[in-house]
C-alpha cells in the first residue's frame, strides 16, 4: 500500500511538468509559443511593479502617476490574451472529459482532430470579429489612421493595441488548432512522429 502511495506521489509532479510543455502535436509553432511565453510572464511582474510604484508615489510622496493604472491593465490584458494561446499548445485548457475519457486509441486521435478543426473554425470567426473591432479602433470612418485611446488623463492608445494584439493572437491560435488537427490525423493514419 505504501509503495503504491509513493508511486502516486511521484507521478503528480510528472503530470504537472508535462502540462508545462507544449504537446508534440503542436509542432514548431507550439514550441515557439511556449518559448515566447516567458516574455508575458515577465509582463505580469512588470504590471505588479508598476502598481507598487504607484502606491509608493501616491501614498508616500503624494505624487500619483497618470500612467500606472493603464500600463498595468495593458500588461495584464495582453498576458491573459496570450495565456489562451499558451493553453492551446500545452493542452491545458478547461474541458469536460465525461465522454472524452471513454474513448481511446485511434478513435481518440480522430476525435482530437475533429475537436481541433472545430476550434480552428470558431477561432477563425473570432478573428474575423476581432478584425472588425480593430478597424474601428485603428481607422477613422474616412480611412485615416487613428488609434483609439483610453480617454483618461494619460489618454494612451492601449485599447487599440490590445485589440490589435487579440486579432493577431486569434490568427495564430487558428493556425495552432490547424497544426494540431493535421498532426492528430497523421497519428490516426499511423504515420508516427509529428513535427510540422
Amino acid at each position: 500500500m505504501a509503495q503504491r502511495d509513493n508511486i502516486a506521489q511521484e507521478a503528480i509532479p510528472d503530470a504537472v511538468a508535462e502540462r508545462r510543455r507544449p504537446l508534440p502535436q503542436a509542432g514548431r509553432l507550439g514550441w515557439l509559443i511556449d518559448r515566447v511565453s516567458l516574455l508575458f510572464a515577465i509582463g505580469i511582474l512588470l504590471a505588479m511593479a508598476t502598481l507598487v510604484l504607484e502606491v509608493v508615489m501616491r501614498y508616500f510622496f503624494n505624487a500619483p502617476t497618470t500612467w500606472a493604472h493603464e500600463t498595468s491593465t495593458f500588461l495584464s490584458a495582453i498576458t491573459f490574451v496570450f495565456g489562451g494561446l499558451l493553453c492551446v499548445c500545452r493542452n491545458s485548457h478547461i474541458r469536460v472529459v465525461l465522454l472524452y475519457d471513454l474513448i481511446t486509441g485511434r478513435a481518440r486521435q480522430i476525435l482530437d482532430a475533429v475537436i481541433s478543426l472545430t476550434c480552428a473554425v470558431s477561432t477563425g470567426f473570432f478573428a474575423w470579429a476581432a478584425w472588425r473591432m480593430v478597424k474601428k479602433a485603428v481607422f477613422r470612418p474616412s480611412g485615416d489612421l487613428y488609434l483609439e485611446t483610453s480617454g483618461s488623463a494619460w489618454n494612451s492608445p492601449a485599447p487599440a493595441f490590445v485589440k490589435i494584439f487579440l486579432f493577431f493572437v486569434l490568427i495564430i491560435m487558428c493556425g495552432q488548432f490547424l497544426t494540431l488537427a493535421f498532426n492528430y490525423l497523421r497519428l490516426a493514419r499511423g504515420h508516427g512522429k509529428t513535427g510540422g
